[in-house]
C-alpha cells in the first residue's frame, strides 16, 4: 500500500471540555506538509495523535509506513551518547570487538563495516562534526536537536514528524535543517512557525477552530491564497453592510407609509362618514398586518446584522494587524548608544569581548547575529547596564525599553490595562483603552491578567505597553522576539515594529523576521565572542 497517514472523523477536546477539533478528515502522503495555526488551536495535540502519544477520543487514524518522530526537546539521559540516539551503540560495540579480535564467527558475519561512516555522514547532513561516542550532555540544546534529526534521517523512515525543528537553533543550525528538508524526498509533517522553513514545503495545512484546510504549495503560495480569501471576505462584508443599510431603509419606508395610512384613517374617522364597526375592523386588520410586517422586517434585520458581524469577524481573523503609533522624533544624527574599547566577560581572565567598539546613531535598525555561544546575551547585558565593563566605556544616551522573551518588565499579577497605566502614568483611561485596542486588546480583553496570556499575546501586550503611550522610547531592544510564537503573533509584532520610528537593536536567528524589519546593518558576533 502507498505510504500515507489518514485521519477520519477525528475529534479531541481538552480536559475541561473545550473542543479543539471535531470530525477532522486529513490525509498525508509522501509530500512535505507544513502544519500551521495559532497557538492553542491544537497543533501539538494533533501531532501527538499522529505520533500515537495520544489516542483519539472519537474517529480513527491509519498509518501505512514507518514514522520518524522529532519532538521539540531532546533531553539526554546520563552518559547517553550520539550512538545511543542513533540506536547503534550495540552495533558499534560489536565492530570494536571484531577489530580487537574478540568476536565469534557469527558476530564477525553480522558486523556492519559501513556503520560508523554512515553515522558521521548523517551528522554532516545537519552540519555537525560530532562522533558516535560524543556525550549528548556536552552539547547545546540546538546541537542535540540537530543530532536527533540526523538520527531520523539515518533510520530512513517513510514519513518524518517534526515539531518546531528550528526552535532555539542558531543561523547555522536553521540553515542545515532547512537544506535537509528541501532535499528530503519522502513524506514529512512539520509543525513550524519558521516561514523560511515553510518555503520548502509542498503543501500547507492550516488548523483553525473551524477545522483544517489544505493549501497546495509553499508558504508564499499559501499567503497568496489567504490574501485572496481576505479580499473575498472584505467584498462579502461590503455586501453585508449594504444589505443592513437596505433593510434599515426599507423598514424606515414601511414605518413612514404606515404612519401616513394611520393619519389618513384618523382623519376619515374624525369626519364620521364611516360606521364605527367598520373602523374597528379596519384598525384590527391594520394592526395585524403591521405587526406581521414588523416581525418579518425585524427578522430580516437580525439576519443581515448577524451576517455582517460574521463577515467582520472573518476579516479580523484573516487581516494582519496594522497599527499607527506616536512618533519618537529621534533625530538622524542623535547618538543613541556608544561602546568604546570595551573588554568584558563573566570570569576574570576570560574575556568574551576584547576592545569592542559599537555605536547606533538616529533611527538605525541593527541586527545582532551569531552562532549560539557567541555572546549575544552578554552583549545585551553590557548595552543595558546589567553587566559592567572591565575596561572601556558604555554610554546609553536615550531612554530605552528591552523586550525579552518573558516580557519581564510586565507585572504578571495584574492586567494588561493596569500595566499600561503603570508604564504610561500620563495616559488617561480613554488613551489607555485606545492604545490597547490598536493592538487588538479591546474591551474585556484589556482586563486579562498578564500571567494568563499566551506567548503571542504576552509579546503583543508588551509592545502595546511600551509603544502605545504618547512618547515611545527612542530605542527598543528585542531579544529573540519570535521564539515560541505562532505566525500570526510574529506578523503582529512585525506590524507594530514597522510603525515604530525609533532605533531598533534586535537579537534574532529568524532571517525572515529580520528582512521584514528592514534592518539597516548587522553586528555579527563570531563564535567565542572576542571582537
Amino acid at each position: 500500500m502507498p505510504v500515507s497517514i489518514t485521519l477520519s472523523n477525528l475529534s479531541w477536546s481538552t480536559p475541561d471540555g473545550r473542543p479543539l477539533f471535531s470530525n477532522l478528515d486529513l490525509r498525508f502522503g509522501t509530500d512535505r506538509t507544513g502544519l500551521v495555526g495559532r497557538n492553542g488551536v491544537g497543533k501539538t495535540t494533533l501531532f501527538k495523535l499522529i505520533s500515537r502519544d495520544l489516542q483519539p477520543q472519537s474517529g480513527s487514524m491509519s498509518v501505512n509506513g514507518s514514522l520518524g518522530i522529532l519532538r521539540q526537546t531532546v533531553q539526554p539521559k546520563a552518559a547517553e551518547t550520539v550512538a545511543d540516539l542513533f540506536n547503534v551503540a550495540d552495533a558499534l560495540e560489536l565492530l570494536a570487538r571484531v577489530e580487537r579480535g574478540e568476536a565469534t564467527p557469527d558476530e564477525f558475519a553480522d558486523a556492519d563495516w559501513t556503520l560508523e561512516a554512515r553515522v558521521v555522514s548523517a551528522l554532516g547532513r545537519v552540519g555537525l562534526e560530532a562522533q558516535p561516542e560524543t556525550l549528548l550532555s556536552t552539547l547545546s540544546g540546538g546541537q542535540r536537536t540537530r543530532i536527533g534529526l540526523a538520527a531520523l534521517i539515518f533510520a530512513e523512515p517513510d514519513i518524518l514528524l517534526l515539531d518546531e525543528p528550528t526552535n532555539n537553533l542558531d543561523r547555522e543550525g536553521r540553515k542545515a535543517v532547512i537544506e535537509l528538508l528541501a532535499n528530503w524526498r519522502s513524506g514529512a509533517i512539520v509543525v513550524s512557525h519558521d516561514r523560511e522553513l515553510l518555503e520548502t514545503m509542498d503543501a500547507i495545512v492550516e488548523l483553525t477552530s473551524l477545522g483544517a484546510a489544505r493549501y497546495g504549495g509553499n508558504w508564499t503560495q499559501y499567503r497568496q491564497r489567504k490574501n485572496l480569501e481576505l479580499a473575498a471576505a472584505q467584498h462579502h462584508l461590503a455586501d453585508a453592510d449594504k444589505r443592513v443599510a437596505d433593510v434599515a431603509r426599507s423598514m424606515q419606508a414601511t414605518a413612514e407609509r404606515k404612519a401616513r395610512r394611520d393619519r389618513a384613517g384618523q382623519r376619515k374617522g374624525a369626519k364620521g362618514d364611516t360606521p364605527r364597526i367598520s373602523l374597528g375592523k379596519m384598525k384590527d386588520r391594520s394592526e395585524s398586518t403591521s405587526g406581521g410586517n414588523a416581525r418579518l422586517a425585524e427578522s430580516r434585520r437580525a439576519q443581515t446584522v448577524n451576517a455582517a458581524a460574521s463577515a467582520r469577524e472573518r476579516i479580523e481573523i484573516l487581516q494582519p494587524l496594522s497599527v499607527v503609533l506616536p512618533l519618537t522624533h529621534l533625530p538622524a544624527d542623535r547618538t543613541v548608544v556608544k561602546v568604546e574599547a570595551v573588554s568584558v566577560g563573566h570570569e576574570l581572565g576570560r574575556p568574551i569581548f576584547r576592545d569592542l567598539s559599537f555605536a547606533i546613531a538616529g533611527p538605525e535598525r541593527v541586527a545582532v547575529t551569531g552562532p549560539n555561544g557567541s555572546g549575544k546575551t552578554t552583549f545585551l547585558a553590557l548595552i543595558t547596564g546589567q553587566l559592567q565593563p572591565w575596561s572601556g566605556t558604555v554610554r546609553m544616551m536615550v531612554e530605552f525599553a528591552i523586550l525579552d522573551q518573558r516580557m519581564s518588565f510586565l507585572d504578571p499579577s495584574t492586567s494588561i490595562r493596569d500595566n499600561f497605566r503603570r508604564i504610561n502614568p500620563q495616559a488617561d483611561e480613554n488613551a489607555c483603552r485606545a492604545a490597547l485596542a490598536r493592538f487588538r486588546f479591546r474591551a474585556d480583553a484589556a482586563l486579562q491578567r498578564i500571567s494568563c496570556l499566551s506567548g503571542g499575546e504576552l509579546l503583543r501586550a508588551g509592545l502595546a505597553c511600551v509603544l502605545g503611550g504618547s512618547t515611545p522610547p527612542p530605542l527598543l531592544i528585542l531579544d529573540e522576539p519570535t521564539n515560541h510564537l505562532d505566525i500570526d503573533s510574529i506578523e503582529a509584532v512585525e506590524a507594530g515594529l514597522r510603525a515604530y520610528d525609533g532605533a531598533l537593536l534586535v537579537v534574532s536567528h529568524d532571517e525572515t523576521f529580520l528582512e521584514g524589519m528592514g534592518m539597516s546593518r548587522r553586528l555579527e558576533l563570531p563564535m567565542g565572542g572576542n571582537q
